[in-house]
């Protein structure tokens, strides 16, 4: 049985203290992709692990193919940036969410948060306020109202404590913060371990979006005046971990770096004090913790700062402040994924808050002042829908479809014309590495005579792309601001190259293969369902470690030779390009494909062999037809992306779902969760039913039309999940036990 792969983009969200609830979500994630890395492994699972292996040998049994989980790229803001910083270390380490359940737990509490220096100095200090703040809490008062009166009473003395604060300056600390944070990646470290939950080759993608509150100046280029400068808040705090056997450190990044961005993302405005690399120096020494990649990392992600001494004086504020909804740098990080069989791609995004957010009043009436400017700071910013990434994704699914049907529509036509070029006896001879490169330059001379006058335009546009892909390979190695280098690096590169666009893209045209392939790849697909799996496999296998090859070379870190040459500032990048010649290799990966491909074909029957022999061979008619459609960009995963939600709405097996159903973190202006344990724990619990539920609908999504699980089924793998939550759980919630019972009462 093949294997396919279902990749996640996950995208958080922010939500205060519904982080807890998201904590539960992320965990489900983390536990389905240990369900299926053991499944690969052969290991065995237990718990809810177990349920989701079951649910994977099913959906294998339904769907004819063997489905691998992989949460490949976490982006998160705020609250999702703390608990996608947590994910991602997990995925990358095989470390265990589970020693940080406690602390969310105990630790996110307003007892622990706030700033000593911060607390009221007695218990009759601005006892005054109370009132302002049950006014200030709205309907949250009637909800507190009716709790159990240990919970009740809890709620109001931390509430009390927290309003009765210090006033005028955030009331949380923000170097008690960073301690949690360090303890935090340490009871990680110190927990259980298991094996990395990707694959070797499967590179991990990690963004936290922070606000840099004083801004930095970013050059525009303009036809007059030639330039002008803006000052730019957003900053994007990215981590990649290629995998074992790469130079990266500490599995995604070093302790001190996670901190920083964990702390930083989430400085939610009045809250907490904005962030300083201060603030984590100070609790670094307190610790004795060492971090020798200091200088590096804040010339990084501080590039303008670093350039001029003023790194150390940046103010970072609340990453959902500006970019609660971090999908762009998800999409980004889609370009050239590794390959190694069918990809199912998701974007799953969690909003633990879904719906309206901003409202007026119960009769509409026009905003009043407060709430006008409360609004335009906090509320609207923070708040604005998806329509704009999700309109990105369907305009990429939809280039893609529109692709494909342009394939289907010519490929007959592609199919007599390389038939014509060789006649019947190139599907009679057995190929070999020589024959399949010499039917290669046969059949690319002949499709460039066919395309005639339009061939120009597509060499130009593969010669751009050509020059784009340097670029892109030289200014990481190059270092400093990547924005403000790759102009110059790109221009440079350009005059380098000449006007020989032959010789360029004979050197250096390695997306042209990666198409070349990834096309081949399709059509392996397509032949599944006509001919048995044994004939498949060995060319499936082929095309894609054939692939692997080239997908490799397009990541910076594999190009550490032409780093001391990209560092060059002349202008000269002659040199450049023949560092990154020899770096490519491109000769020897053609070599390689073409004995990869040459043995698999030669092995397979006729029925197999011809139609991807007239696939390969004909690939420069299809691209030609294809490629400016693509915007000169090519396609990397080659199907559609699907877009799925995790938030209370969706999850609706139990109590119909919905955030006032089921969660209390939302009172209090999402604060809530804050001012009690049993609030937490409740969240905590629900994030992991919802979660569950909703993995599962995403994994049994994955099956084709024509595949449909048993009456059911589904229902029941559901409620298997929610007991043995439920079992999980049961001793640690001590503070809900009615709670856990009732859910008990409710799934049977």
């Amino acid at each position: 049985m093949h294997e396919r792969e279902l990749r996640l983009a996950l995208v958080c969200y922010g939500g205060i203290s519904l982080a807890v609830y998201m904590h539960g979500i992320t965990k489900e994630v983390w536990h389905l992709a240990r369900a299926s890395r053991a499944a690969h492994d052969g290991a065995g699972t237990a718990g809810v692990e177990a349920v989701y292996a079951r649910l994977l040998d099913e959906v294998a049994e339904r769907g004819e193919a063997r489905l691998r989980v992989l949460p490949d790229i976490v982006a998160g803001a705020s609250a999702g940036g703390i608990n996608g910083i947590f994910l991602a270390r997990a995925i990358a380490t095989g470390q265990s969410l589970d020693p940080l359940t406690e602390l969310w737990l105990s630790s996110a509490d307003v007892e622990v948060l706030i700033d000593p220096d911060a607390a009221p100095a007695s218990r009759f200090s601005k006892v005054w306020a109370m009132p302002l703040a049950w006014m200030a809490a709205g309907r949250t008062g009637g909800e507190v109202e009716a709790l159990d009166p240990v919970t009740q009473g809890e709620v109001r003395a931390k509430l009390s404590h927290f309003v009765r604060s210090r006033w005028f300056e955030p009331p949380f600390g923000g170097a008690v913060f960073t301690r949690l944070l360090v303890d935090a990646f340490d009871a990680m470290a110190r927990g259980p371990h298991g094996p990395r939950l990707l694959p070797d080759d499967q590179p991990l993608d990690l963004f936290v979006t922070v606000t840099d509150f004083t801004g930095h100046p970013e050059r525009l280029r303009l036809n007059s005046p030639p330039e002008v400068v803006e000052t730019e808040h957003r900053l994007v705090i990215d981590f990649a971990d290629p995998g074992p056997g790469t130079d990266a450190a500490d599995g995604l990044a070093a302790l001190p770096e996670l901190v920083f961005a964990a702390r930083a993302t989430s400085s939610f405005p009045g809250a907490f004090p904005p962030f300083t690399v201060a603030e984590l120096d100070a609790v670094l020494a307190e610790r004795r913790l060492p971090w020798p990649g200091r200088q590096a990392f804040l010339r990084r992600i501080l590039p303008r700062r670093a350039a001029a001494g003023g790194a150390e004086r940046a103010v970072l504020i609340d990453g959902s402040v500006l970019a609660n909804a971090p999908f762009r740098p998800a999409i980004e990080a889609l370009a050239q994924r590794p390959a190694r069989r069918e990809v199912d791609r998701r974007f799953v995004y969690i909003d633990p808050s879904p719906g309206t957010k901003f409202r007026l009043g119960a009769r509409a009436e026009a905003p009043g002042f407060f709430q006008t400017i409360l609004g335009a700071i906090s509320e609207l910013p923070r708040q604005q829908p998806i329509r704009d990434n999700l309109e990105a994704i369907a305009a990429r699914s939809g280039r893609i479809d529109r692709s494909r049907a342009i394939l289907d529509r010519v490929r007959p036509q592609v199919d007599a014309a390389v038939e014509r070029l060789f006649g019947r006896t190139l599907f009679l001879d057995r190929p070999t590495p020589a024959r399949l490169a010499a039917w290669r330059r046969r059949a690319h001379k002949a499709a460039e005579a066919d395309a005639g006058i339009a061939y120009a335009a597509y060499e130009m546009m593969k010669r751009e792309g050509v020059i784009d892909l340097l670029a892109d390979l030289a200014v990481p190695l190059a270092g400093g601001d990547r924005s403000s280098r790759r102009t110059a690096m790109r221009s440079a590169i350009a005059r380098a190259a000449g006007e020989d666009t032959v010789d360029l893209l004979r050197r250096f045209d390695l997306r042209f293969r990666i198409r070349r392939l990834r096309l081949l790849a399709r059509r392996v697909a397509e032949l599944e369902g006509e001919r048995p799996e044994e004939e498949i496999a060995p060319v499936r296998r082929a095309v894609y470690a054939a692939l692997a090859g080239y997908l490799d070379a397009c990541r910076a870190e594999h190009h550490a030779g032409p780093r001391r040459t990209a560092r060059t500032r002349d202008g000269d990048a002659a040199p450049l390009l023949l560092a990154l010649e020899t770096s490519l290799g491109l000769s020897a990966l053609d070599a390689a494909a073409d004995d990869l491909l040459a043995a698999a074909l030669a092995g397979a029957s006729r029925a197999v062999r011809r139609p991807l022999l007239l696939a390969y061979l004909g690939f420069l008619y299809f691209d030609n037809a294809t490629l400016p459609l693509l915007g000169g960009e090519g396609l990397d995963e080659f199907d559609p992306i699907r877009v799925d939600r995790i938030a209370p709405d969706d999850a609706a097996s139990i109590r119909g779902g919905g955030a006032e159903a089921t969660l209390k973190g939302i009172q209090f202006n999402s604060f809530g969760a804050f001012f009690s344990r049993a609030w937490r724990e409740n969240d905590y619990l629900w994030g992991r039913l919802h979660g569950a539920e909703r993995m599962i609908d995403i994994v049994v999504s994955t099956l084709p039309a024509t595949a449909r699980m048993r009456p059911g089924r589904v229902a029941a793998l559901k409620r298997d999940a929610f007991r043995a939550i439920l079992d999980e759980e049961e001793a640690r919630l001590t503070a809900v036990p009615d709670l856990v019972a009732t859910v008990r009462r409710e799934v049977g």
